[in-house]
């Protein structure tokens, strides 16, 4: 098994010898390079997408492959010896307000085998099934909210003291260490449920975290190399999402109709290839996500994917490596991976300090995905140029750029909250 993933290792390591070493990041407008999008309605045969069968039976497959074949990687489809095993259940959460439930999904059917740990809350001010806010955590269950009750998690992490992380596992000072980007009594409030696992659970988050997450789980008993398009850790993640989403298909409390799926920064990322990949999440919603997210890879600003390929090559597939300071010849760009959304309702949030993710690029990629929408009589953005800060606009696609840093904040929710009642014609009065 380690020649499978020493493959692309070598492959990564052949495209990095021949790049330049890292250079400081422009933010400089002036000095981003002029470039030209990849046609986003033009098929590869030259044929113009005009209707929504073209798009939806030729462009967009055609798209998904491009994504698979040179960002993302081919993940597998769904286990068929999945299993759920319900856990613990707290029907007087946060004070009353919700139910926490916890929920073992086990990957291979097995207590033993690969596993997620989602953790449920649900509204208890209505007995209908609800909509969900729907995304992956950094420092286990247990960091979202201070609540005694909610099982540790005992995974791999990152080093984080301030996170209540020693040696790289969490303690009993983790918890509640990330509740202000976790608001679940706002949430409950408007009628929402909240789902969510730590993202190691499908694979732990560094350059050999393979070996004992899923990727290395299914290459078990195969001596075939790893190949320049097989899946990355984004991949795993967001497949990850998708087998959570088999679950809230199950659960009478959640509406499966209405789920949204969110992230932020790497996890922005994350939800967007999710989002994409799978129709049956109703809305995705990108925080901060930047490069190898929703900004535009060709702008020479802020993170490149030279940047990413240093730091993070195992978050993609092989072939990514080679657009290592050639942005220009990758065959798709971040418009067409939020297009792929469409005509499904897709939110891209920046912040004005996070220069580094490229707010302007972020909306850009809103703004050029945006003939998609078109194409089933929806209007996206609503705009042409950049707003000031906080001041929210959008229709299909939604877009605000926050006064601040890289962060997920109360500010970052409300608009989160108020785009999704609009995409699902909700009220307060309508959802009791």
């Amino acid at each position: 098994m380690s020649l499978r993933f020493s493959t692309v290792g070598f492959f990564v390591l052949v495209w990095m010898r021949g790049m330049a070493p890292a250079a400081e990041p422009n933010y400089d407008e002036s000095k981003v390079v002029p470039y030209t999008l990849p046609e986003l309605l033009t098929c590869a045969g030259g044929i113009r997408v005009t209707d929504v069968k073209t798009w939806r039976e030729k462009r967009r497959p055609e798209l998904l492959r491009l994504f698979e074949a040179h960002i993302y990687g081919r993940a597998p489809g769904r286990p068929a010896e999945m299993k759920f095993k319900p856990g613990a259940v707290d029907r007087q959460a946060l004070g009353g307000k919700a139910t926490r439930k916890e929920i073992a999904i086990l990957l291979n059917g097995k207590e033993d085998g690969p596993r997620i740990d989602l953790m449920v809350y649900v509204p208890n001010a209505t007995t209908k099934p609800r909509p969900v806010f729907f995304g992956l955590n950094y420092y286990g269950n247990q960091s979202v909210n201070a609540d005694p009750g909610i099982t540790m998690s005992k995974r791999w992490m990152r080093p984080a003291r301030e996170m209540g992380i020693e040696n790289n596992r969490a303690t009993e000072a983790s918890r509640g260490k990330q509740a202000s980007r976790w608001p679940l009594e706002l949430v409950m409030e408007r009628g929402y449920a909240v789902a969510t696992f730590y993202y190691g659970d499908i694979e732990p988050d560094h350059q050999d975290g393979w070996r004992d997450g899923i990727r290395g789980h299914m290459a078990q008993g195969t001596d075939r190399p790893l190949g320049a398009e097989d899946w990355g850790a984004i991949g795993a993640w967001a497949w990850g999402l998708s087998r959570a989403l088999d679950y809230l298909e199950t659960d009478p409390d959640i509406n499966a109709k209405r789920v949204t799926v969110f992230g932020h920064s790497r996890q922005g990322k994350t939800a967007l290839w999710a989002g994409a990949q799978d129709e049956r999440f109703a809305i995705t919603i990108s925080n901060d996500s930047g490069e190898g997210g929703a900004s535009i890879a060709r702008r020479t600003y802020g993170e490149r994917v030279s940047d990413l390929v240093r730091g993070a090559p195992y978050w993609f597939c092989g072939n990514y490596a080679r657009y290592a300071d050639r942005e220009a010849e990758m065959p798709v760009d971040a418009h067409m991976l939020v297009a792929l959304s469409a005509p499904r309702p897709v939110y891209i949030a920046s912040a004005v300090e996070d220069r580094w993710a490229d707010p302007l690029g972020e909306f850009l990629a809103g703004k050029h995905a945006a003939p998609a929408w078109k194409l089933f009589g929806l209007e996206g953005l609503g705009v042409t140029e950049i707003p000031p800060a906080d001041q929210p606009v959008g229709r299909a696609i939604g877009y605000h750029v926050r006064t601040g840093a890289h962060d997920i904040t109360a500010y970052d929710w409300k608009q989160f909250l108020d785009f999704a009642d609009r995409q699902f014609g909700k009220t307060k009065q309508s959802e009791r």
